[in-house]
């Protein structure tokens, strides 16, 4: 049985034969994992792909939930095999990517190698082999800061944020023209684009990259731009994790989560099932030829950095947050997304709400730590 809701004919992006399987690339991942999940729970047949990179995955051994998926270990950049498993699917579902701060800018080749010229070399060979339907990961940080206005000016770009400021606790954005704190906004989807980091920079540049496909091909792209995303499977001990795994991962060792800055920078967690579940919507959504269409993924419901860390304490019976000051190079302020595109193109709307899926993350299984 299938509860697929898309269809193609191969070679020319119509509509023709019923889908039954998606290729789910980083399907092993924290989030691609329960992608491909859901749309086998709905029926549909799913291949795997993921080469397990040791930055993410504490083992080369796959996970125990990829067991009810056709699994390969391979790299999206590997022209041969690509070409090969695109010969018998209808669409793709694009998660895998080296993602968060990193270490240093060394990390720049891996994160060009494994999101840019890897979506390139997915992006060739969906159009060889005549596959119309993209849905792939993009983030929040193509954004750099979030929208702001000023009292006197507007909606402006906000200043940079200068380093002496920073280390006299002074954290909020000022307007360049008067100097005034900004008042943070949500950030629509036609938000001006300015990445702050290596790993931005990669991710706007997929999104480029598949714009560019779909314009010359006729294809669909759905650019999912997800916010701080949480829940079960998540990587451990790894400078590539989301902030809530690393709270998580000191509270386990009874260490205080340490929070950077004053705690107060707003920013949209969203559980992980209701991420896979907007991307399954995006499969099954009515396709739009030749076009990207960039959607926040997020709650709705924004929260300060500082109240996941109290949070996640509080359901993890540990101490209580360690507020340090300070800020990382790319770190950015507020950025509160906004969900009305998504909720009005897919119909999608987050369903856990934040206590609830905090609650659940305090004893959700994660992945293995990484050495």
């Amino acid at each position: 049985m299938t509860c697929c809701r898309y269809t193609r004919r191969r070679g020319l992006g119509r509509p023709s034969v019923t889908c039954v399987r998606v290729l789910v690339t980083g399907g092993a991942g924290f989030i691609g994992s329960h992608i491909a999940d859901l749309l086998a729970d709905s029926g549909d047949e799913v291949v795997v792909l993921d080469n397990l990179l040791s930055t993410a995955h504490g083992s080369s051994v796959p996970p125990d939930y990829t067991s009810r998926h056709r699994f390969l270990r391979g790299d999206v950049a590997d022209i041969e095999l690509i070409g090969e498993l695109l010969r018998d699917v209808d669409a793709v579902c694009h998660q895998s990517a080296v993602v968060g701060h990193g270490i240093d800018p060394s990390d720049a080749p891996s994160y060009a190698l494994h999101n840019d010229y890897a979506t390139a070399v997915l992006l060739a060979g969906m159009h060889v082999a005549g596959i119309r339907k993209l849905v792939m990961a993009s983030s929040m940080v193509v954004y750099g800061e979030g929208r702001y206005s000023c009292a006197r000016h507007g909606v402006v770009p906000p200043a940079p944020r200068r380093q002496s400021d920073l280390a006299a606790n002074r954290y909020e954005p000022t307007c360049g023209d008067c100097g005034e704190d900004l008042a943070w906004q949500l950030v629509p989807e036609d938000a001006p684009l300015q990445p702050r980091s290596t790993y931005a920079a990669t991710k706007l540049a997929q999104e480029h990259l598949a714009g560019a496909w779909a314009r010359q091909t006729g294809g669909t792209v759905w650019a999912m731009r997800y916010h701080n995303v949480y829940g079960p499977r998540m990587p451990q001990n790894t400078p590539y994790a989301g902030v809530a795994s690393l709270f998580r991962s000191s509270l386990l060792r009874g260490a205080a989560p340490t929070v950077l800055e004053d705690g107060r920078q707003h920013r949209d967690f969203v559980h992980v099932q209701d991420v896979a579940r907007a991307n399954v919507l995006a499969l099954r959504a009515p396709e739009t030829p030749g076009e990207l269409t960039p959607l926040n993924i997020c709650s709705g419901q924004p929260h300060t950095v500082g109240e996941l860390a109290t949070e996640l304490a509080r359901a993890c019976d540990g101490p209580a947050p360690r507020i340090v000051g300070g800020a990382r190079a790319a770190d950015v302020r507020h950025v509160v997304a906004d969900p009305a595109r998504a909720e009005r193109l897919l119909g999608f709307k987050a369903e856990t709400g934040f206590a609830e899926g905090i609650t659940a993350f305090a004893t959700a299984k994660l992945r293995a730590p990484v050495d």
